[in-house]
């Protein structure tokens, strides 16, 4: 995103937060909002001429909530009216980039419904499980990427597949994500568990080994890459046996390969 929309982004999480927050019925609000947030998008995404209008800088940020409020109005709950206005009315660079920034914070407060419900970490490991999942199926991935299939069909496949096998927010979040996928379906999914992670303050290690991890070993990894990068660490593990023994660590772009396969090849080469 460029630096305008960047700014309005900031701003309306935190008016988000505020709005879905707090006692009472903030897990049933947050996820309407959420799935409304989502429904918005839609009636966006089949309207180009909408999305240029509600972005068009020539006009006033009232002329721009106007429009968004006549057309929903009634439609959708106060606290989503209120999101959608508010960021009609806020600087974006593009109109793709409003619209990027409304599937954000529908995304957040599915999220920030999970976190209700203190389903938050169970969510983050669904989502990291399915875009591994989709990373090793290659046929299932492909049709959920072919540009040629519809919205509806490929969310249709996905929701065939996740039925009663994940919490009712990562199944929202993961079919709005492949409906119209910004990249790799398996990249996008990720993605989800990392903005997970990020509510709770905390940064992603993707940690390969050869064997499964124990959940003590996994806290003690999460101590010790906390120490290291200053930060909370969720765990992501991944078995991959071709490794042979080790682990592969990667926290953003940085790799961390004491994999035995690795140690053994610059072995082989230092001996060749």
């Amino acid at each position: 995103m460029h630096a305008a929309s960047r700014e309005s982004l900031a701003k309306l999480r935190t008016e988000l937060d505020a709005a879905v927050g707090g006692a009472g019925d903030s897990v049933a609000n947050a996820a309407q909002t959420g799935t409304e947030l989502f429904d918005v998008v839609e009636v966006l995404d089949s309207d180009r001429g909408l999305r240029v209008a509600v972005a068009d800088q020539s006009v006033t940020a009232e002329q721009r909530s106007g429009l968004i409020r006549g057309l929903f109005a009634g439609k959708v709950s106060e606290t989503t009216l209120k999101v959608i206005t508010d960021a009609a009315a806020q600087l974006w660079s593009t109109p793709r980039e409003f619209r990027e920034g409304l599937v954000e914070l529908g995304r957040r407060a599915l999220l920030r419904s999970a976190e209700g419900q203190g389903q938050l970490d169970k969510v983050e490991d669904e989502l990291f499980q399915l875009g591994d999942i989709l990373a090793h199926e290659s046929q299932l991935e492909q049709l959920l990427a072919d540009k040629a299939t519809t919205p509806e069909a490929k969310r249709g496949l996905l929701a065939s597949v996740l039925y009663g096998k994940v919490t009712s927010v990562t199944e929202a979040l993961a079919l709005q994500a492949v409906g119209r996928p910004t990249k790799r379906p398996a990249d996008d999914i990720d993605s989800l568990s990392r903005l997970a992670a990020g509510l709770r303050n905390r940064t992603v290690a993707r940690v390969t080994s050869a064997t499964a991890i124990s959940d003590e070993q996994q806290r003690a990894l999460a101590d010790k890459l906390g120490r290291l990068y200053g930060e909370e660490m969720s765990i992501h593990t991944v078995i991959d046996e071709s490794i042979l023994g080790g682990l592969v660590i990667r926290v953003g772009d940085e790799v961390i390969d004491g994999s035995l396969s690795t140690k053994l090849e610059k072995l082989r080469v230092g001996l060749g």
